[in-house]
């Protein structure tokens, strides 16, 4: 009796009826380690910091270098995956994650760190679009829908629990394992990749590099997202903010003129005469800027105000993720027989109302309170995700899955960065306000440093009482009032949901020609064929 040869097994593990569920799986492989990645990284730098002396702006970059880099270079990942092939691109970005995340683990400095950091974020730029355009050539449209919703769950379930097993990990091994758990999760994804997933590109386009579009884009995004990464420290009226503000404006101006009088351009602008995909884009950045700019300040406000460590104040939000985990599969199967507009609607309406819920915290709430309104959060959360994305990627042309999906993950990432800056600004401004209010007694050199410190969460070392309650109250002041700002925010977004987003369900039928169908019929953006991209961020 012989064994069975490798082609053999393949045959009998991997065919044509399942290869689109193993290629779902090397997908949700590649963004469990993405996602995670994110949340580790945040659990670590205090150890970071003690480990490698490094200092506070090395720390600071060590996440900026990373946002960078990743926002930077999605459209430009996306369309290459087109061009040259989406498998391709995929490999080479879970293989740039992998060995830069084995070369972080082995940093001996901020600088080396930070070195690795801004590769790794390249990796993740070629990962993350090539992932949902791979999902989008395996399953047909009446089937993205489920796809998109186990891969929204992943998404989920690798940020419920990067915390809890970051904590772990840096209590009781060391920082570096975070990233040398990456190693075994790559290899995994580059196994079943190899093995199952079928490679797929535009055959429209011509194998050449629009590097024009590419430089403009580069310089038009990098100055923005380090405009906003960096405003609120710099000072938003600084010259180098002016400065970054114009280049952005200067580059992505002549980024959208160059694309709009070349033949091959790397983003196609009729992509948004769908109103469909334009609505999406717009939930993207609506439900980042909300979802992002709250975890990030009301961690500070369990942190600082509750004095929970990083691995408790990660435990506190599961119940936000958990429900993501459940719902997010349920909704993308709804979206299949209902169409992604009365989720997204519906999704951002209760989101909007766990924001203003929470914005309604003091330093003695309890948590039984919170309870609520982040079960709430997670349930719009997860009917936003994968429908949107669906809504997106239906309303383009599969050959220009990548590009669409890259286009989708900027407005994503550009949306949460922008408003982590904008909510650290506004506590900034209305903190300043109350401590003038509170402290008219004390220097205005020392009320300016106390309201600067408001973005790290109010939080005072020493000093006398009056001064760290004054401060305690001014951040929870403005916290308050900036998440009531998000859930306005969430309920616009909920009508241009309800506007832009076309009615109905993906035939199976693809249609070739997105901008000029959906002009022509008013509901082709859910007619059209291609799938998926997802929040979190």
């Amino acid at each position: 009796m012989t064994s069975p040869t490798h082609a053999q097994l393949r045959t009998r593990f991997v065919n044509e009826e399942n290869r689109r569920w193993w290629t779902l799986a090397a997908m949700c492989f590649a963004l469990f380690m993405i996602m995670l990645d994110n949340t580790v990284v945040n659990v670590a730098l205090p150890s970071i910091q003690k480990d490698l002396d490094a200092s506070i702006s090395g720390l600071e970059w060590t996440v900026n270098a990373y946002t960078l880099s990743f926002a930077v270079l999605l459209v430009t990942g996306g369309r290459l995956g087109d061009i040259f092939g989406r498998r391709r691109m995929f490999l080479f970005g879970v293989v740039t994650f992998g060995l830069s995340s084995g070369f972080i683990g082995l940093s001996q400095s901020d600088a080396w760190l930070v070195t690795g950091r801004a590769i790794q974020g390249i990796g993740a730029a070629f990962m993350m679009p090539a992932t949902l355009s791979i999902i989008t050539n395996a399953f047909p449209p009446e089937e993205r829908g489920k796809a998109i919703g186990t891969w929204a769950g992943v998404s989920a379930m690798a940020l419920a629990i990067g915390p809890v097993v970051g904590g772990f990990l840096v209590e009781n091994v060391s920082w570096q394992s975070i990233f040398f758990l990456n190693l075994p999760v790559a290899v995994a994804a580059v196994a079943v990749t190899l093995f199952a997933t079928h490679e797929s590109r535009d055959e429209t386009a011509p194998p050449s590099i629009d590097y024009a579009g590419v430089g403009t884009l580069t310089i038009g995004l990098g100055a923005l997202v380090l405009a906003l990464v960096e405003g609120n420290a710099w000072g938003w009226g600084s010259g180098r903010i002016i400065g970054l503000l114009a280049a952005a404006v200067v580059g992505l101006v002549a980024f959208v003129v160059i694309e709009a009088r070349i033949a091959n351009p790397m983003v196609d602008f009729k992509f948004f005469r769908s109103r469909s995909f334009a609505g999406a884009n717009v939930v993207a950045f609506v439900v980042s800027f909300a979802m992002l700019a709250t975890f990030f300040f009301f961690a500070l406000y369990l942190q600082n105000i509750h004095h929970y460590s990083p691995l408790q104040t990660g435990v506190r939000f599961l119940p936000t993720t958990g429900v993501i985990i459940v719902v997010g599969p349920i909704a993308g199967r709804l979206s299949d027989r209902i169409g992604p507009r009365p989720l997204m609607t519906l999704g951002l309406v209760l989101t909007a109302i766990s924001l203003f819920w929470q914005g309604h915290v003091a330093a003695d709430t309890s948590y039984g309170f919170l309870v609520g309104a982040f079960v709430l959060m997670g349930l719009g959360m997860g009917l936003i995700m994968s429908p949107m994305s669906t809504a997106a990627m239906n309303a383009v042309d599969p050959t220009k899955a990548g590009v669409a999906s890259g286009v989708l993950s900027m407005s994503r990432m550009v949306g949460g960065t922008f408003g982590v800056a904008a909510m650290g600004a506004l506590i900034t401004t209305l903190g300043r306000h109350k401590i003038d209010e509170l402290l008219p007694q004390v220097p205005d050199a020392t009320r300016h440093d106390l309201a600067a410190n408001l973005g790290a969460g109010g939080a005072t070392s020493g000093g006398p009482a009056a001064v760290h309650s004054a401060v305690e109250q001014a951040f929870l002041y403005a916290l308050n009032d900036g998440l009531r700002i998000a859930a306005v925010v969430c309920a616009i977004g909920a009508v241009a949901a309800w506007l832009l987003v076309a009615p109905g369900v993906p035939h199976r039928q693809p249609v070739h020609d997105a901008a000029s169908s959906e002009a022509g019929t008013g509901d082709a953006g859910a007619e059209l064929g291609a799938a998926a991209e997802t929040v979190l961020a």
